[in-house]
C-alpha cells in the first residue's frame, strides 16, 4: 500500500485554444513536457503515486511515454474521463461532448486512491517549492488525522498571459489563512493603462495586482469523493441536461466551506507559476525552462 502522497495530474482537456495536445507538446531541451517538470518536482518532493486522468483516445500515447520513464520510481495509473462515468442511475444527455469539469475529472478517480492527494493541471507549471509545501500539508494531514483541504494560491499578476485573456479562480482569504470564497473570474487581462479586468455580464470589474488566485493546485483527502458524489448528484439534477454546463473544483469547495464541513487552508508560495494556453506562449514557456536549467534548478536531461 502506498503511505505517501499521491499527485493526481487533470490532463484530459483537448487544447482547443493551443491547437493541439499541449499536454505532450516539448518544452525543455530534450523534449520534455510540462508535466515532466511537475513529476519530477513531485517526486523530490516525496510523493510516491501519479494519477493521469486523461482520455481513452490518447491513452496509447501517455502509456507510451510514460511506463518507461516512472517505471521503478513510483506507482502509476491511468484513469479515462468518460462523459457517462456519472454516479448510479443518473443518464447522460446523448447529444453531450464536452466533459464535465475539474470536480468530475477528480472523482473519476476515486477507486484509484486511498491516501492524502495533489491535484495539478497538466498544462501549468508550480516550481520547485509549492511541492514541497503541498507534501508537508498532505504529511502533516495523515499525521495529525486532519480533515481540512488546501490550495496553493499564487499572485495574479504573475499568472497572465501576454497573448490572450485568462480564467482565474479568486481567493478571499480570512485572516486565519483560510479559504473563505474562490470566485471564478473570466477573461482577465492587464489593460494597457495597466490594470487588471476581467468580464461579468459584459462589464469589466477591477482586480487588484496582488489578489490571491488558485491555479488548480490543491490538496485533498479521501474524504473528496463521498462528498463530490453527494454534491455532483445535485448538480446534475439541476444542470445535468444541459449541453455545456460544468462542475468546478471551486464549486465542491465553495458548498463544502459555506456548509461548515471543513476548512481549507490557503498555502502561500514564491514558487514561479507559467503555463500555456495559446499556441504564442510556447517560445516564452521554452525560455523559462532554459533559464531554470541554467541557474542549476534541473539537470538539462532530466531522467538521465
Amino acid at each position: 500500500m502506498n503511505t505517501k502522497p499521491t499527485l493526481l495530474i487533470l490532463a484530459a482537456g483537448m487544447g482547443s485554444r493551443y491547437g493541439n495536445l499541449k499536454q505532450m507538446d516539448g518544452f525543455g531541451p530534450n523534449g520534455e513536457t510540462i508535466i515532466d517538470y511537475s513529476i519530477y518536482d513531485a517526486l523530490e518532493a516525496g510523493f510516491g503515486k501519479f494519477v493521469f486522468v486523461i482520455r481513452d483516445s490518447f491513452r496509447d500515447a501517455f502509456e507510451a511515454y510514460w511506463i518507461p520513464k516512472l517505471q521503478g520510481k513510483a506507482e502509476i495509473v491511468f484513469v479515462d474521463q468518460a462523459l457517462d462515468h456519472l454516479p448510479g442511475g443518473i443518464h447522460l444527455n446523448p447529444d453531450r461532448v464536452k466533459p464535465w469539469g475539474t470536480a468530475h475529472a477528480v472523482w473519476v478517480a476515486r477507486d484509484f486512491i486511498n491516501e492524502p492527494f495533489g491535484v495539478i493541471n497538466a498544462d501549468d507549471y508550480y516550481g520547485v517549492d509549492s511541492y514541497h509545501q503541498l507534501s508537508s500539508f498532505l504529511n502533516n494531514a495523515i499525521e495529525q488525522k486532519s480533515k481540512n483541504y488546501a490550495v496553493v494560491a499564487y499572485y495574479l499578476r504573475n499568472t497572465l498571459s501576454e497573448h490572450g485573456t485568462v480564467n482565474r479562480g479568486v481567493c478571499q482569504v480570512d485572516p486565519y489563512q483560510h479559504l473563505v470564497d474562490v470566485t471564478e473570474c473570466i477573461k482577465i487581462k492587464r489593460n494597457p493603462d495597466g490594470q487588471i479586468t476581467y468580464t461579468e455580464d459584459e462589464r469589466e470589474i477591477l482586480l487588484e495586482e496582488d489578489s490571491l488566485v488558485s491555479m488548480n493546485m490543491w490538496g485533498f483527502l479521501p474524504s473528496y469523493f463521498p462528498a463530490c458524489t453527494a454534491h455532483f448528484e445535485q448538480f446534475l439534477e439541476k444542470e445535468g441536461m444541459k449541453l455545456t454546463s460544468e462542475y468546478y473544483i471551486p464549486t465542491l469547495i465553495d458548498y463544502l466551506i459555506k456548509s461548515d464541513i471543513l476548512d481549507v487552508e490557503v498555502i502561500d508560495t514564491e514558487s514561479d507559476w507559467f503555463g500555456v494556453t495559446y499556441p504564442e506562449d510556447k517560445p516564452f514557456v521554452v525560455e523559462k525552462i532554459a533559464s531554470l536549467i541554467k541557474e542549476g534548478a534541473y539537470p538539462s536531461n532530466l531522467w538521465q
